[in-house]
Order: C-alpha cells, then sequence, then structure tokens
C-alpha cells in the first residue's frame, strides 16, 4: 500500500533537484550538473577549524590560524563548500520553508559526524526567530542526522538567551562582540561529561560556534565538535 502510494505521489509530484528543479530520479538527489558544482570538503585539512589544504601535510597538521590561536572546539567539519547549490539549499530552507532539505542536506553530512560523538546540539535560534520562522533550520538537520546515525539530539539544552544583530559585515571583533553572552546551557546534566556535536547550517567567521562551544564547555561538556553542511572558505585557501 505504502509502495502503491510513493508511486502515485512520485507521478503526480515527481523528485526534482534541489539545487536547480529539475527533473531527477529519487528525492534528495542532484542533476549532473549541480552535483558536479558542489566543492565537497573533506581531507587533506587543518586538523583545529578543517580549513582544507592544498596538499597534504600530515596527520594533526593545522593551519597558522589554529597554530597561533587555537580553537575550544575538538574540530570543525563542512560538508560542502558555501557556493551557488549550497546557498540555494540553506536559503531555500531557512527563508522557503522547504523542510526536506534538511534531509538532503543530512545525507551529506553524516559521514562526517564523529564516530565518538554522544549528543547532538543546534545552534539555537532566539525564540523570537522561531515564532516568526516556525522552525529553527539547525534543529531540522540535526533530527535528520539523529535518524540516519543513531545520536541523539537534544533541542533545549542550548538557548539563544538574548536576540543577536545581523553579523554580516561585522569585523571578527563586532561579530565577537554581538554574541557575547548570547547563548546559556539550561541542561547542563545533559552535556556533562558528553562528546557534543554542536549543528548549524552555514558556518561563517566562527563566532557563532565559538561562543557555543564555549558555554558548552563551561557546563561540562567533555569536548565540543562542529558540522555543518556549508562553510564560507577564503577566496584564497593558503598553502
Amino acid at each position: 500500500m505504502i509502495a502503491a502510494l510513493r508511486h502515485v505521489t512520485a507521478l503526480v509530484l515527481p523528485p526534482r533537484c534541489p539545487g536547480c528543479g529539475a527533473l531527477v530520479e529519487d528525492e534528495h538527489r542532484f542533476c549532473a550538473a549541480c552535483w558536479g558544482s558542489l566543492r565537497f570538503l573533506g581531507r587533506p585539512c587543518c586538523a583545529g577549524c578543517g580549513l582544507p589544504f592544498a596538499y597534504g601535510r600530515g596527520d594533526g597538521a593545522r593551519c597558522i590560524d589554529c597554530l597561533t590561536s587555537p580553537p575550544l572546539h575538538r574540530g570543525l567539519q563542512a560538508a560542502v563548500a558555501y557556493g551557488d547549490v549550497a546557498r540555494t539549499l540553506a536559503l531555500r530552507l531557512k527563508y522557503a520553508g522547504k523542510a526536506g532539505f534538511a534531509e538532503t542536506m543530512a545525507r551529506l553530512m553524516a559521514r562526517l559526524v564523529p564516530p565518538d560523538g554522544e549528543l547532538l546540539v543546534p545552534v539555537p535560534l532566539h525564540r523570537w526567530r522561531i515564532w516568526s520562522r516556525g522552525f529553527n533550520q539547525a534543529s531540522l538537520i540535526a533530527n535528520a542526522l539523529s535518524r540516519r546515525t543513531g545520536v541523539p539530539v537534544n533541542h533545549v539544552a542550548l538557548e539563544r538567551a538574548r536576540r543577536t544583530p545581523v553579523l554580516r559585515g561585522l569585523g571578527a571583533a563586532g561579530r565577537a562582540k554581538a554574541v557575547a553572552r548570547a547563548f546559556r546551557v539550561t541542561q547542563p546534566e545533559a552535556v556533562r561529561g558528553r562528546a557534543v556535536v554542536l549543528v548549524d547550517d552555514v558556518h561563517t567567521s566562527g563566532a557563532t560556534t565559538d561562543a557555543c562551544t564555549a558555554v558548552l564547555l563551561r557546563a561540562g561538556a567533555a569536548s565540543v565538535s562542529i558540522l555543518c553542511w556549508a562553510r564560507v572558505l577564503p577566496d584564497d585557501v593558503a598553502d
């Protein structure tokens, strides 16, 4: 019965590419052009922040920034680099309510969940933002990741206690100041002693995830890793 219903649905609403809307064979599949335009991230990369290296430098190698100012988090991974297709998915999920795109993202992010990750925690939105938008896109992605990996998710352990301004256009110092004291852990017992995986859609400067990481560690988390759909890369990645 379910198979027949899916067949009828596919005839009436055939699956389309999440990037451009072209007809594709299955749900969450990209057309050849959009798939080919995605830049998948992985090794070789900085062991600290995940910044891609032009060539392998050996296990544990770190970029200059991570050597001079080691991050609090244990590592940062993104499925793809921020580009036209990655941006389309992120914006349509966030502003057009395309909740199914969270599953599309999670399918490509699941391989990057740390093997010892014990708890998925989405980067929270302020309650006013959730009321106006109706959902938190990071929570939708975390739910999809949990279904695929079996790692539990907690949506309420971390809270955005105050509204923050749009960070776009602010320098590093301005971003850090904007998110200072914006987050708090409401369930320290949920994160204490656990390897937390902080989930978000797009990673830009790191100000938000740095602030979240700091409060999670202060609450007793054993470690915090960051996992996101896409990350903005510098125009020229230093070798």
